[in-house]
């Protein structure tokens, strides 16, 4: 019987964990600006936090293997399987902005992962930063830092 092809990339991305292996996702001197570059943590997309839970609980939630999908070249891990659907359905409205990147940071011109620990989410988007000193900044003046945000991106990755 053939290996599903989600069996395979699990599998491919545990072993790449297991082996302390980096997870490239994109070449970072060929990210465009409309492409989506995750950032990948511990070998899972937002180091296996659930993408639709933040915007249904009160704290986001760990995904588990079980309910596990691909996209855009990272594993995912989801709560439960309706969230797993949920996302399958729409997967840009639960995906972090910025790839998951800081958005402070991205504000101020360099990328840095954020923490699927430290959020907000703002006109139903995820924006993740790297820390609750980098969102209380981003608080004081939103709209201008997505701007600059938005400038920077992806140029800041290109950089790294």
């Amino acid at each position: 019987m053939p290996t599903h092809p989600l069996t395979l990339a699990l599998r491919s991305a545990s072993l790449a964990v297991g082996l302390g292996l980096m997870v490239a996702l994109v070449p970072v001197s060929k990210v465009a600006a409309g492409q989506i570059y995750i950032a990948v943590q511990d070998g899972y997309a937002m180091g296996g936090y659930d993408p639709v839970s933040f915007h249904e609980a009160e704290a986001p939630l760990r995904g588990h293997q079980d309910h596990a999908l691909m996209w855009k070249g990272a594993v995912w891990l989801f709560h439960s399987a309706q969230n797993r659907s949920r996302f399958e359905a729409d997967p840009r409205a639960f995906a972090p902005r910025f790839g998951g990147h800081c958005a402070y940071g991205l504000s101020r011109g360099h990328a840095s992962v954020g923490d699927p620990e430290t959020w907000e989410i703002v006109d139903g988007q995820l924006f993740l930063f790297n820390s609750a000193r980098g969102r209380s900044l981003w608080q004081e003046d939103r709209q201008q830092m997505l701007k600059a945000a938005q400038a920077s991106w992806p140029e800041a990755l290109r950089a790294q």
